[in-house]
């Protein structure tokens, strides 16, 4: 969208006029020849002082005084309507100035050249046009407190006064210099130096005629004077294709959003007590061109095919693996660069949308991985961007991380913390995301992560704490709930730390919800075992709940859990080929009874043998076999199972939503409990944890009647043997485990069978 401005001078405020010389021929320049050489060897630090419009003194009376720099240029003119002047060529390299007698202030003009070779062009002149950035702005990005910052900062077109053009700016505040450079002037860092604003450190310029496609970076001369490799644009909204690093000038506003229907009722969708039952996917290996396995689908191939799998089989939501700009594959989108633009190996920014808006045209809702805790060390990122540590930390044991090779950044400084707070708003604004899961929040709370003694600053009070970056976290959970009410933050944090998903104003870091790792790490423990020995350490099967309620906690079956030689979720279990897969049915069914709200990565559902690898499409060839086909069926059907039974999603993160039957029964491997709904709803779930059937087993239940058994993971639907009983059964009253009646069950060999009340006698 064109955003139109006001047409003005080069500053806000008039300076003395400077006087012409005149050497009897006439006014020949009005400016120093060393101002003139330092344009020309681009090391003038405020080339809006020397360039364009400029008002001048000539023998007592005003003039106007036009001076531009266009390496080379042989010939050039002022056109002010009808009328052209000719400008005086100051120096061979470009430089021409033309004093305009009687004049008293700048006039509307365009420029007219004839480079060396004979070629005539026109152009307007980037130097007559005012900022764009309102003193407001400027203050509000020097305080840090400009939560639309990415509508200042970066490329926008816009239009001033009816020329057409492209505004940009950067934040660079120890820079000599900087530049804008790309196609449209020939990569060269002399010709569009941009004017600073020494308060917030901000640097700026519209160039006329610059239209969307345009290939840019920023030239920089650092603090010391040294030309730093060009960087590109931490505003960005689009970049080219890895290898190559340059953002595009882009228009975000175009796409037409039709998803009004989801926005009103996506509160409703992502309540804490609604099913979120959450695919993670990596879109660049979900499934490939069948034609091309080298080829990625685009964003638009991906919405259709993910949006009709996810419908099918259960899930509410999407969570994607990084789709800001990356330059490496194998970072996964881990380390970042282009923080304002989803990665052009899929498509275009309006693809993306169009994924997101179809998703939510079909009722699935939207989460990204956010990384707000490093950034990678690639020359033409935020490292060192003006020549200073300037979103990073200058001492390494505060700006590094070590395990990762890559910089933290500094959440103390104000423009840092808004760039990521800005950052964080824009997807919720722009790409109507519904929800953030922020990476690797473990490393951002504390300064000793990582490192070893003497590798860490302490906090002021001498601990470990990171109180900059806690401040930060409860900041952007804060402003994202305040401005998208309805959205949900999640955070990958593996450490105790207390509160991370309570309020803020209790203590808290104000996430929505939080990844629980110690279950992940406790369950997969557990299941890793042999059978046999699994009653030697009930414990880690059961602790859980022991804090389960602390948290409001998602349950993470993730690709970090099969990637790096930890093999594939179905590899990971153990016995001979039929156990394998009544171990991960098992599994499966432990994830989605456990109060919490579970997350598969994608491969998962089916059961893959081998484990992620990036750079190729999940193994889809094996869905042709009937084992893999069980496993899918058995997890669509828990993913509806949950959606359809209250007990099993209302009260995933209240400790009234669950109670133990029994979990004392060590020697059997066996488990069983209760998850009840807010209106008292109830499910029973029990679980078998060895190859063994456990026949005529006793259950204490609350209520009377008939027990419907309404998963049951040892059908042979999905792929066991139909061990079970025969739909259901009745209860006794006859107490046991502390209630008025007791069922009694055939448990299959490894596997969860829940029942539910039916309220018939």
């Amino acid at each position: 969208m064109d955003l139109t401005e006001t047409r003005g001078g080069s500053s806000g405020t008039t300076p003395e006029p400077p006087q012409g010389h005149d050497d009897g021929r006439g006014p020949t320049i009005s400016v120093s020849m060393g101002a003139v050489q330092a344009i020309i060897e681009a090391q003038h630090g405020d080339p809006f002082s020397v360039l364009g419009p400029h008002v001048v003194k000539i023998t007592g009376s005003n003039a106007v005084a036009i001076r531009c720099f266009v390496p080379g240029v042989s010939e050039a003119w002022v056109l002010e309507g009808a009328k052209s002047h000719r400008m005086n060529l100051v120096h061979k390299e470009g430089f021409f100035e033309v004093i305009v007698p009687g004049r008293s202030q700048a006039f509307p003009y365009r420029l007219r050249f004839r480079s060396k070779e004979g070629l005539v062009f026109e152009q307007d002149d980037p130097y007559a046009f005012a900022t764009v950035l309102s003193d407001y702005d400027l203050y509000l990005l020097g305080e840090g407190t400009h939560y639309k910052n990415y509508t200042l900062l970066g490329s926008h077109l816009r239009t001033i006064d009816g020329v057409k053009g492209t505004s940009f700016a950067v934040w660079a505040p120890n820079a000599r210099r900087v530049s804008v450079v790309g196609d449209f002037n020939f990569w060269d860092g002399r010709r569009h130096p941009l004017r600073f604003h020494p308060g917030p450190g901000v640097w700026d310029i519209f160039i006329p005629g610059i239209q969307a496609g345009a290939k840019y970076k920023f030239e920089i001369v650092g603090p010391s004077g040294q030309l730093l490799p060009l960087k590109s644009d931490p505003y960005g909204f689009r970049f080219e294709v890895r290898p190559a690093t340059a953002a595009i000038v882009h228009d975000i506003e175009q796409y037409q959003w039709q998803d009004d229907d989801w926005m009103k009722k996506r509160a409703k969708r992502n309540a804490l007590d609604a099913p979120v039952n959450t695919y993670e996917v990596h879109l660049g290996s979900w499934i490939r061109s069948p034609d091309n396995p080298e080829k990625f689908l685009d964003y638009r191939e991906l919405a259709h095919k993910l949006v009709d799998y996810c419908k099918k089989m259960g899930f509410t939501h999407l969570e994607l693996m990084p789709v800001t700009e990356h330059p490496f594959d194998g970072s996964w989108g881990y380390q970042t660069l282009g923080y304002f633009g989803p990665t052009s190996r899929f498509g275009t920014p309006e693809d993306f949308m169009y994924f997101i808006d179809h998703c939510h045209q079909n009722d699935i809702g939207v989460f990204i991985d956010w990384v707000p805790a490093h950034f990678p060390r690639d020359d033409h990122g935020l490292r060192q961007f003006d020549g200073s540590a300037l979103y990073e930390h200058a001492d390494p044991r505060q700006g590094e991380h070590p395990e990762w090779g890559t910089m933290v950044f500094n959440y103390g400084r104000n423009e840092v913390a808004n760039f990521l707070l800005g950052n964080a708003l824009f997807w919720f604004d722009k790409y109507h995301i519904d929800g953030m899961r922020v990476d690797a929040v473990a490393s951002m709370l504390y300064l000793d992560y990582g490192r070893s003694h003497g590798e860490w600053i302490p906090n002021r009070y001498g601990g470990n704490e990171n109180l900059e970056a806690i401040a930060f976290l409860k900041r952007f959970n804060e402003l994202v709930h305040l401005h998208h009410p309805g959205v949900l933050t999640v955070a990958e944090e593996s450490t105790a730390w207390g509160g991370v998903s309570r309020p803020t104003y209790l203590g808290g870091l104000g996430f929505s919800m939080k990844w629980n790792m110690g279950w992940m790490n406790d369950t997969l423990k557990y299941f890793l075992k042999d059978p046999l020995y699994r009653r030697f350490h009930q414990n880690d099967i059961t602790f859980s709940i022991i804090y389960a309620f602390t948290e409001n906690f998602v349950l993470p079956l993730s690709h970090d859990e099969v990637v790096h030689g930890k093999g594939s979720l179905l590899d990971k279990m153990p016995g001979d080929f039929h156990q394998r897969f009544a171990n991960l049915r098992l599994l499966f069914g432990y994830l989605y009874t456990h109060p919490g709200k579970p997350l598969l990565f994608m491969g998962g559902e089916y059961g893959q043998w081998q484990e992620w690898r990036y750079w190729q499409s999940l193994d889809w060839h094996l869905l042709q076999y009937e084992p893999h086909q069980g496993i899918q069926r058995l997890v669509r059907d828990l993913n509806h199972l949950v959606i359809a039974e209250k007990s099993l999603h209302e009260t995933d993160f209240e400790s009234q939503g669950f109670e133990w039957i029994d979990h004392h029964d060590a020697d059997s491997s066996v488990l069983c409990y209760l998850r009840r709904s807010k209106q008292g709803e109830i499910a029973i779930v029990v679980l078998n944890f060895t190859p063994v059937p456990r026949e005529r087993y006793s259950i204490g239940v609350p209520k009377p009647g008939y027990y419907a058994e309404i998963l049951n993971t040892d059908s042979t639907h999905y792929g066991g043997w139909n061990n079970g009983n025969d739909g259901g059964v009745l209860a006794e009253e006859k107490e046991k485990h502390g209630r008025p009646y007791t069922i009694t069950i055939t448990i299959p060999p490894l596997s969860c069978v829940v029942f539910k009340p039916t309220g018939v006698e």
